[in-house]
């Protein structure tokens, strides 16, 4: 079990460095595939919402020089990073591809940001959500997951049907103690980038054995003191449509994450489980608007100054946060 992050882990005071206020969204690519289609997509999804921030791309070395190209030419800023595995022990992962996700820890090193909003390349913003980067210090910002696709079938949340996502569906067993913990999904968060913390992390990643979504169950047992949940409407995973209805209102749906198996926008082809819903086929088209939306293209001139960045409005995400319920901090079954 990883330690907890630190009471001071985000700088040596406590409090923000007033020395470092910019702030951004940032990206993660591997590869030579077509993924970096998604982050193209991003791109254009956060200038079509007149977000006051760039995107950051953090790439491995892997990703071709084409590609790169191709995301300066939208405006992005490439950075590439080297990549990071867990210790050597043998795992099997939810999904093949989860061993590569652990270099994303490399963005807690992006010190020149005081805040960023991390974003899967298979994500689409449809609302302004500069906001999310004026949320109070201290804590990592996050849309709750679901346990009921099976994915999630190594848990014993899915072997008796209990999500964090309808608690009194399938109630915790009593002699099971408290619940697990509140556990996020890792495609979207808020965070503060800071040395000492990515230090931790990698310190604790070699004492911690890998688990079956990697990176994500590593973030969720190292933040889960700090992890604050935000609504759904910041990440509303696909899934969500039918596992969940009652909690999805798809008109205020700010960002979607098109991470259900046969989704992706740049494959779809509407033959896999699920895509045949007119919701889905609606989400996916409009992705491809944006994507295909040629006055969304980067200019240099649509760069909005970094002096005037405080003067766009940023309606307060406060309101809308659910209070976090009191948890007894144990480990989730097979999940965390």
């Amino acid at each position: 079990m990883a330690p907890g992050v630190p009471v001071d882990v985000f700088s040596s005071s406590g409090k923000v460095n007033r020395g470092y206020l910019k702030k951004a969204y940032v990206t993660f690519l591997a590869g030579n595939g077509d993924y970096f289609k998604g982050v193209v997509g991003l791109a254009k999804g956060l200038r079509k919402v007149k977000s006051a921030y760039p995107l950051v791309v953090a790439v491995l070395p892997d990703v071709p020089e084409e590609h790169r190209e191709i995301l300066r030419s939208q405006g992005c800023i490439v950075r590439e990073i080297e990549p990071i595995y867990p210790p050597k022990n043998q795992i099997q992962f939810a999904m093949a591809h989860f061993v590569i996700n652990y270099s994303k820890l490399r963005i807690w090193n992006f010190e020149e940001y005081s805040k960023m909003v991390y974003l899967d390349a298979d994500i689409q913003v449809y609302e302004n959500i500069d906001h999310l980067l004026d949320t109070p210090h201290g804590y990592i910002y996050a849309v709750m997951d679901c346990y009921c696709e099976k994915v999630w079938s190594h848990s014993f949340q899915y072997s008796i049907g209990y999500c964090q996502q309808c608690p009194d569906r399938v109630k915790w067993p009593a002699e099971m103690g408290s619940p697990p913990p509140l556990y996020f999904n890792a495609g979207m968060f808020v965070f503060e980038p800071c040395h000492l913390t990515y230090e931790k992390l990698l310190e604790a990643l070699q004492i911690t054995p890998p688990t079956p979504f990697a990176e994500q169950d590593f973030l969720n047992m190292f933040f889960q003191k700090v992890y604050k949940p935000i609504p759904v409407a910041y990440n509303l995973v696909l899934a969500m449509l039918w596992r969940h209805p009652e909690n999805v209102e798809l008109d205020k749906v700010k960002v979607v994450h098109y991470c259900a198996a046969g989704s992706k926008p740049w494959r779809y082809t509407g033959k896999e489980e699920n895509m045949e819903r007119k919701d889905v086929k609606m989400l996916v088209a409009k992705w491809w608007d944006i994507y295909n939306d040629e006055s969304l293209d980067f200019k240099a001139e649509n760069l909005v100054p970094e002096a005037d960045q405080t003067t766009f409005s940023k309606p307060s995400i406060m309101a809308s946060m659910p209070d976090q319920p009191a948890i007894s901090y144990i480990p989730a079954p097979s999940a965390a």
